[in-house]
């Protein structure tokens, strides 16, 4: 079925690999990096490592920290460890989270009992090295954990009113389709990804995706930027928290002038990095504003 916004056509914010605040910059790197970047951090890691902590570190705020400043909408991008003989599963961004999976849901779930009105939506995705029966696993666990809060996606409309009288807080989206017979499970929401360095081309980027149309239901416009390797290696002194700070005014100023709502050219679901750092909850807030 479509998604429908459960705050009807307002926007919402999101952060942008929400669990990248708690790297662990000992951990291997992802089985999915290349044999090359696999050898120079090997022979290198006084470099490669510094280097992936400066530009894979999106967030700053815990998980915690992040719902009291308002996300509502969490990218979480989930992994089992390679050659792990246990059953954990972590939170990735090039390397692996010192917070495991388990124990953070469970610390949304506690956060959820005591804001009883609160919705959000968990987008879990990219599953590096979970197999079906992992998959399993871990769903069950997320039943256990959110029991009754999980929103099923035959819902045919989703209100305020609607999810509060059901006692739903939680639209779990979910990237692997194979799963897709849990009636607890959404699907993938659509990210529009710019995959470009500073503000400019990113803004061109959503224009453009704007005049495309906006897809059925819930979408995510990704306001982080992106560079290189080659980017990275040649500037020392970067990261992407200076890249991000650097371009956040011609950002801001795009922001500003956008709507929420329903029409073919309104966003949706706002996504960025550094919460906290900077200011882009308080002006998410502001835009649902035009909606009165």
């Amino acid at each position: 079925m479509s998604l429908h916004s459960p705050c009807g056509p307002q926007g919402s914010f999101s952060s942008h690999d929400a669990m990248s605040y708690c790297l662990d910059i000992t951990s291997p790197l992802l089985r999915s990096e290349s044999d090359t970047f696999r050898l120079l951090d090997g022979v290198f890691c006084c470099f490669t490592r510094p280097a992936i902590y400066r530009w894979a570190t999106t967030q700053v705020q815990t998980i915690v920290e992040q719902l009291a400043a308002g996300i509502r909408y969490f990218d979480l991008r989930i992994a089992h460890k390679q050659y792990d003989s246990s059953n954990e599963l972590y939170f990735t961004h090039v390397i692996y989270t010192h917070a495991t999976v388990i124990e953070t849901l469970q610390t949304v779930a506690s956060w959820l009992e005591s804001h009883p009105k609160e919705i959000i939506i968990l987008a879990c995705s990219h599953f590096e090295g979970l197999n079906y029966k992992r998959h399993e696993e871990f769903i069950y666990s997320l039943k256990k954990i959110f029991g009754s809060k999980l929103c099923p996606c035959n819902e045919v409309l989703l209100t305020l009113r609607s999810l509060w009288t059901s006692g739903y807080q939680v639209v779990l989206s979910y990237e692997d389709q194979s799963t897709s017979h849990h009636k607890e499970l959404w699907p993938a929401i659509p990210y529009h990804w710019a995959n470009k360095p500073n503000a400019e081309e990113l803004i061109h980027y959503l224009e453009c995706q704007k005049q495309l149309g906006r897809p059925e239901g819930f979408f995510v416009s990704g306001l982080n930027l992106t560079t290189d390797r080659c980017f990275i290696a040649s500037h020392p002194r970067v990261s992407l928290r200076t890249l991000t700070m650097e371009n956040w005014n011609c950002v801001k100023k795009w922001l500003e002038d956008q709507k929420p709502g329903a029409e073919p050219t309104c966003l949706n679901i706002i996504a960025g990095d550094f919460i906290g750092p900077v200011p882009f909850c308080s002006l998410v807030i502001a835009l649902n504003k035009k909606l009165l």
